[in-house]
């Protein structure tokens, strides 16, 4: 991938680009190209606390809902990077539609680990949207014949509001109930299920302090009769049916990568709105801008080195991995490490710079009239899932010290 410093730098003559790298370009372009109506719509994503259909025409019409789907089925396959530029920009218009984005294109993965055939009927249809929840070991996936039964709740359905299927991470039970188990004697691991939303419940309870737009809402099945073909072990070698480099990467990394550039593309967009308003605004008791003051003029500074250092260093972290990948170099421990903690740390680094520019602000960030007061919430919402909790450096400190850790990431 040529990223956009790399065409910058080289003069026009010398600027080939392969048909990936066209293309690429042209999704990252086409969503830059949506922030103003995304920035437009921002207001009746968090009232309505749903992608509106206009948005969604767009988003389809762009494939931007397609950046992880194979090839094979229609879909773009892009590199990380690309995704990471595509999230980013999207971010920068509304943090809601970004998030939705990016929790459809992570669990779009699936199209990976089924059936040709299968992955066709899920996700052929250029419209198609899956959404999931995370793990619960207590939803269980019975054996029967040609399937499964599956009962279970889970929560945090990203998208839940326009998606056409979703997906339950379930522990698969013999017919009397019992978890099945290895040749180890230890519980299999989850199996993933998929099943079209209309066979399931979904119960509203999205009423939270930022990404009111996401309808990250519960859903529930009970008994439900699923075929095994449509279901897959992720992570599972055996399982997954493309062999791309991109599906090397297991969906927490993408996930991580997806919530980053979430962060760091609303991160920069308050940041450049709060520079605006420092050449207006004065402080109190003084007639001279923000923009004239030392210290607003080093933390301005200091807040575009947080985010441009960190998005630098994710795309670094993941077009590494990613040729890696190209050459079939298996992925170790410490590889999945640097993958999950690179994200985190970007996260962490937007949220400071969100700090910053709230309090600077003053009292102008707090009116919804503002570009401020959503997208601290936004923001900070986003800081309290798991890809952005402190534990994801202990793997990485233990690593550092020579300890093992055994935790999968």
């Amino acid at each position: 991938m040529i990223f956009e410093s790399e065409c910058m730098s080289k003069p026009s003559s010398e600027l080939v680009l392969s048909a990936r790298e066209r293309r690429a370009v042209e999704l990252i372009g086409r969503a830059r190209e949506l922030i103003p109506m995304l920035d437009r719509a921002g207001e009746r994503v968090e009232s309505s606390r749903r992608v509106p259909d206009d948005v969604l025409d767009a988003l389809h019409d762009a494939s931007l809902f397609r950046l992880l789907i194979p090839r094979s089925l229609g879909g773009e396959e892009v590199e990380p990077a690309t995704y990471f530029q595509v999230l980013e920009a999207i971010a920068q218009g509304d943090a809601s539609v970004a998030w939705c984005v990016g929790q459809a294109s992570g669990v779009s993965i699936a199209a990976a680990y089924l059936k040709p055939e299968v992955a066709s009927a899920v996700f052929s249809d250029r419209r198609a949207v899956a959404a999931s929840g995370p793990n619960n070991p207590k939803a269980t996936a019975v054996v029967c014949d040609g399937g499964y039964r599956v009962s279970g709740d889970w929560t945090f359905a990203s998208g839940s509001k326009h998606s056409t299927w979703l997906c339950g991470h379930s522990t698969i039970c013999e017919p009397d109930g019992r978890p099945r188990v290895g040749p180890d004697g230890e519980p299999l691991d989850l199996l993933t299920v998929l099943f079209p939303k209309s066979s399931a419940v979904v119960t509203d309870v999205w009423d939270v302090m930022g990404l009111q737009g996401t309808a990250s809402d519960n859903y529930s099945t009970r008994d439900l009769f699923v075929p095994a073909d449509f279901s897959f072990t992720r992570e599972s070698d055996k399982d997954r049916k493309e062999q791309g480099p991109l599906y090397r990467f297991n969906i927490f990394n993408l996930f991580g990568l997806g919530f980053s550039a979430v962060a760091l593309g609303v991160a920069s967009r308050a940041l450049d709105e709060f520079i605006k308003l420092a050449t207006k605004k004065t402080a109190s008791g003084k007639t001279s801008p923000l923009s004239d003051n030392n210290v607003i003029q080093s933390q301005v500074g200091l807040s575009d080195m947080r985010l441009r250092s960190s998005r630098t260093h994710v795309i670094d972290v993941y077009q590494t991995v990613y040729r890696a990948a190209e050459r079939r170099e298996r992925f170790d421990q410490a590889t999945r490490v640097a993958l999950r903690t690179a994200t985190c740390h970007a996260i962490h680094q937007a949220r400071e710079v969100m700090n910053f520019v709230y309090h600077a602000a003053g009292a102008t960030a707090i009116f919804t009239s503002n570009p401020f007061e959503r997208r601290f919430r936004d923001l900070h919402t986003l800081t309290q899932q798991g890809q952005a909790a402190f534990s994801n450096f202990e793997s990485h400190g233990k690593i550092l010290m020579g300890l093992t850790s055994k935790d999968w990431l």
